[in-house]
């Protein structure tokens, strides 16, 4: 039987989500449209520029497609958000997210940094992509409040998200997370703890070996998708939501589960790791496996 948790139904305040990439501006979306007030924090100065302009592009969309979650017009969202570069703007955050890039010493940095200035009862979810929750627990001194909040992309249209329990985690740190996802519309799936969770432990390897697969001449890349399209069902193939994701998270991801499980099957194939190295980083540089529009 779970521990009662009467904090659960409290709303958090003020959100504080760490890092204003396509992940973080995403989340801030979900976060601004369900009347949240959030606080951005990102140390990259263009990032942090070209944010509000994101966020603003989004809604108005979102606005335009009839799929907003309740506000009646984009400026009523993006008034809920501050935009900073300091890490102690966010000492009033009852929640925190970080999106911070998929390597230990950046999130070491960034956990270790709000364990300082925000209080004892803010609970930081991290949308890390492969990293064990129990390990980024460890950068701070409040484990039991450390939980896993996988966002998939682009997250304002996901309905699901992958909710990671390390063993340190308490019950009502479950509970809150799960009740900040219900207020923004989502429900969260709990699993435990391990490198790459469910999602990344399946996904990161389909993607490696589908990538080698067009290294090999077996077949090209839109030969692969349309397989998984039209043979399983896939609303994408491996490859398109590997562009979508951003090959470089992708190889960061598989490195992270190459160091932890030890397994040599995660080790990025050498195409992957030449498309990375060419800059052809998916959607959002207009090329990776596919070609894509420019983006804007």
């Amino acid at each position: 039987m779970s521990e009662r948790n009467d904090d659960a139904e409290r709303p958090p305040g003020v959100v504080g989500v760490v890092g204003a990439g396509t992940m973080g501006v995403g989340i801030t979306q979900c976060l601004a449209e369900a009347g949240y007030p959030v606080v951005v924090v990102d140390d990259d100065p263009g990032a942090l520029a070209a944010g509000p302009r994101r966020l603003r592009d989004a809604l108005r969309m979102r606005l335009l497609a009839g799929s907003g979650a309740g506000r009646s017009r984009p400026a009523d969202a993006t008034g809920e958000v501050v935009w900073t570069d300091r890490l102690a703007d966010l000492s009033g955050a009852g929640f925190v997210i970080e999106c911070a890039f998929e390597r230990v010493p950046v999130k070491r940095a960034v956990l270790a940094g709000l364990d300082e200035v925000c209080p004892p009862p803010t609970v930081f979810a991290s949308c890390t992509s492969a990293i064990p929750v129990t390990r980024l627990a460890s950068f701070t001194g409040r484990a039991d409040r450390v939980i896993g909040m996988h966002f998939m992309n682009p997250a304002p249209l996901k309905p699901t998200v992958e909710v990671v329990r390390a063993p340190t985690t308490s019950q009502p740190t479950v509970d809150r997370a799960l009740a900040l996802l219900a207020s923004l519309g989502k429900s969260g799936v709990v699993v435990g703890d391990a490198p790459g969770f469910v999602s990344n432990r399946v996904l990161m390897l389909t993607v490696n070996e589908a990538a080698r697969v067009v290294e090999e001449g077996t077949a090209d890349a839109d030969a692969v998708d349309q397989i998984f399209r039209e043979c399983f069902g896939h609303p994408m193939g491996p490859l398109r939501t590997a562009d979508l994701i951003g090959l470089d998270t992708i190889r960061d991801s598989l490195l992270v589960l190459l160091e932890h499980t030890g397994d040599d099957r995660f080790t990025p194939c050498r195409l992957l790791d030449d498309l990375v190295g060419q800059g052809a980083l998916g959607r959002k540089a207009g090329r990776g496996f596919h070609d894509h529009p420019a983006p804007r």
